[in-house]
């Protein structure tokens, strides 16, 4: 038996990346897993994989910024497997744009939509059941560019992790005598798909020194199954050799930047 056995979780961005290792470890020690995200295929090959080694998995595609859809994924979840255990909000995205100066509306909007709103909605979805059965497990993706904030990761990624890191400390304080626990991950670079959204996406080589999914997957695995009187608040998670980031940078400044602006290159 293992140590989340029988428990029923859900993971977002659970086609690739993070979200796939955090399933997979998740099923494995037993959890009934509902990967969600927008492409049916990845998520179906998750679940083939889970269940192939013996596990429980669903997949149930989702738009994050479709309110209603979130809303229907937690509804189905509790009434075919019951209530939510764990949560993991690992889903994220960021703007084509990074400086301020040139992100328009749309791009602005999408990225705080899944990176902050979708997290608000589903743990609003799924608190009420976790509160009536006596405790659950939170668990938000957020980033360094939270507290390090910078053109690499761009004004609109930055700010919607720290705002999302902020709405799961109020969490944490609102709930932890209801037996919630909140933990906000904060990883470094990661070698998942997002790095192809770089405007210089980062060499072979350079990805083999990032942090692996599977690594972050190992520290939420680690928080889900510590006893359910520890909480691990927040965690810090990042590469050990650090790279030289400053030509991405200049990459960056200049992204989106119009014809004949004082400085472009």
């Amino acid at each position: 038996m293992g140590a989340l056995d029988k428990q029923v979780a859900i993971v977002t961005g659970g086609g690739s990346g993070i979200g796939r290792s955090t399933a997979l470890q998740l099923a494995r020690e037993g959890a009934r897993v509902v990967v969600t995200g927008r492409r049916q295929g990845p998520l179906d090959d998750v679940v083939a994989q889970v269940r192939a080694a013996g596990g429980e998995a669903w997949a149930r595609s989702a738009d994050l910024e479709q309110r209603e859809q979130l809303q229907a994924l937690v509804r189905w979840t509790e009434a075919e497997l019951g209530t939510v255990d764990i949560l993991v909000n690992n889903a994220g995205a960021s703007s084509r744009v990074r400086n301020i100066l040139w992100v328009d509306q749309d791009d602005w909007d999408a990225t705080l939509a899944v990176n902050l709103n979708a997290v608000y909605v589903l743990i609003q979805a799924v608190l009420p059941g976790m509160l009536a059965k006596g405790g659950g497990t939170v668990v938000t993706v957020s980033s360094l560019a939270a507290v390090r904030p910078g053109l690499l990761g761009g004004a609109p990624y930055g700010a919607a992790k720290a705002a999302v890191s902020n709405l799961m400390t109020f969490l944490h304080a609102t709930f932890r005598n209801q037996n919630i626990r909140s933990t906000t991950i904060l990883p470094g670079e990661v070698n998942t798909p997002i790095m192809d959204t770089r405007v210089r996406p980062p060499t072979a080589e350079e990805r083999a020194r990032m942090v692996d999914p599977d690594d972050v997957a190992r520290a939420i695995l680690l928080v889900c199954t510590l006893p359910a009187r520890t909480t691990i608040e927040q965690l810090v998670i990042s590469p050990t050799i650090a790279r030289d980031q400053g030509p991405d940078t200049e990459i960056s400044r200049w992204m989106g930047a119009p014809d004949g602006w004082p400085g472009k290159p």
